[in-house]
């Protein structure tokens, strides 16, 4: 592109596709997002590379999927040392001043404050949960005490955290910082609240405005207890249970709550563009590091699942008068498409080793919306040591063709099988149909082929033929 953009990102934790009202969801409030759909361009089949954060996160963060980049579950002691270099950083080197507010977690912050990487952030404002845990570095926590507040009895009182007080809020205040900030070339700000994360627990004013009666609840049929008792030996944060035992509606109501708060704190960036006169020099990009089960199929949080309110995410585009305004795209994409944009819209050569391919031919309508991939890959892997010892962990893939969809886990003879185009929500099985063997098959097949060009690493560059 002739011009390079500010890119303002937003990227959630733990929110489902489906969590926006303009695209389909009438439980919702989210008029922010309502105006950034109309505006820009959402992807509205936009899968991430893993069903939890760590490898998400690295994954988008170097254009590699998880187990390219050898960091495949979350409480890592270190990020891998022959890691490509975060897109961050290629950012900074290309002139980008570059900032980052909220959760990193690329390695764990069990007991510390992430340690930081090589990443090319000038600007560092630190939050991984909306908690007091760590005795420094953790800037939420300090902002808290600043404004007068006790976090700690505050999360633990009816009326929760007020908005005042919120890590959301706290993440609005420090980019409102940054972007207000003088300086001579684009910028990147890397925003990432916490929220909707569980614990479940937003501003009591916000809870207040959805009620649990009036929500849908999950997707849910009571064969869904027999299909998961099959997996069981699979690892998930939480058991399978009934919607009635997991709460499931009032879950949902206060899930809801969260986004409402991200929807107003995320205005607060939209209109500070508007007021410094950003808006059309600023490409907005809002997504999530994976979503979350809400009790579908039994299932609350998150682990080695692979249905779709689980790795289907967010994923929208504004850039004003450079790129479509009101498009929807079904086409399969992946999370690492979208890093090769921010490199491609700031003029950064994409690298070779890169899994993820830009989408700004669709974005400025250069090609057509209704297909960008054949396929879309998910991974889970747990550690070696439980997988040969038959102890706690899993190994999973999933692979998306088109409408199919299968889920292999690995080592233990199970796996899944859907037509979405027949059944969106995953309650019939198609794994053990008569009908559908030579499909899975093949499926399989084309799995296993691609994960043996996308996630084999051949060693270094060949100089010679032997």
């Amino acid at each position: 592109m002739s011009q390079r953009p500010n890119i303002l990102w937003y990227c959630t934790d733990q929110q489902r596709f489906d969590t926006i009202r303009a695209l389909g969801n009438q439980h919702v409030v989210t008029p922010t997002l309502d105006r950034l759909v109309a505006d820009g361009v959402a992807f509205t089949t936009a899968y991430c590379q893993s069903p939890i954060c760590t490898p998400s996160r690295s994954s988008f963060m170097t254009g590699q999927y998880p187990s390219r980049v050898h960091n495949t579950r979350n409480g890592n002691d270190t990020f891998p040392a022959d890691a490509p270099p975060l897109i961050s950083k290629l950012l900074a080197d290309a002139g980008y001043d570059c900032g980052m507010v909220g959760k990193f977690h690329l390695q764990s912050s069990g007991k510390r404050t992430e340690p930081r990487l090589d990443d090319g952030y000038r600007f560092w404002k630190f939050s991984h949960a909306p908690r007091d845990d760590w005795a420094e570095g953790h800037d939420y926590a300090k902002w808290v005490h600043a404004k007068g507040g006790d976090l700690e009895s505050m999360r633990n009182s009816d009326d929760r955290v007020p908005a005042e007080f919120h890590q959301t809020t706290w993440a609005s205040e420090r980019s409102i910082e940054f972007i207000k900030q003088d300086r001579s070339g684009p910028w990147m700000l890397t925003v990432n609240p916490y929220d909707p994360h569980p614990p479940f627990i937003p501003p009591k004013e916000y809870a207040d405005r959805f009620k649990p009666e009036e929500m849908p609840g999950p997707y849910f049929r009571a064969t869904d207890l027999e299909q998961q008792a099959k997996f069981k030996e699979i690892d998930f944060q939480d058991e399978v249970r009934p919607p009635e035992e997991h709460e499931a509606k009032q879950k949902q109501a206060l899930y809801y709550a969260m986004i409402a708060l991200i929807d107003d704190q995320f205005a607060r960036l939209l209109q500070c563009l508007e007021e410094t006169g950003q808006a059309e020099g600023t490409l907005v990009i809002f997504t999530s590091d994976h979503g979350e089960t809400l009790g579908d199929h039994g299932l609350m949080y998150k682990g080695c699942r692979f249905y779709e309110g689980l790795v289907r995410v967010p994923l929208i585009f504004r850039w004003p008068g450079r790129i479509k305004a009101g498009l929807r795209s079904d086409a399969l994409v992946e999370l690492l498409d979208m890093s090769a944009t921010i490199l491609d819209v700031a003029g950064v050569p994409i690298p070779d080793y890169f899994q993820g391919r830009s989408l700004l031919p669709i974005l400025t309508g250069g090609a057509s919306p209704d297909h960008f991939r054949d396929s879309v890959r998910c991974e889970y892997f747990d550690s070696l040591d439980t997988f040969f010892t038959g102890g706690y962990g899993a190994f999973a893939t999933m692979y998306r063709r088109g409408h199919y969809k299968l889920t292999i886990y690995h080592g233990k003879k199970l796996g899944e099988l859907y037509d979405l185009a027949t059944d969106p929500w995953e309650f019939s099985n198609l794994w053990d149909e008569p009908d559908f063997q030579q499909l899975k098959h093949e499926l399989i097949y084309e799995s296993f082929d691609n994960h043996v060009l996308l996630t084999t690493d051949v060693g270094s560059k060949r100089i010679a033929p032997m």
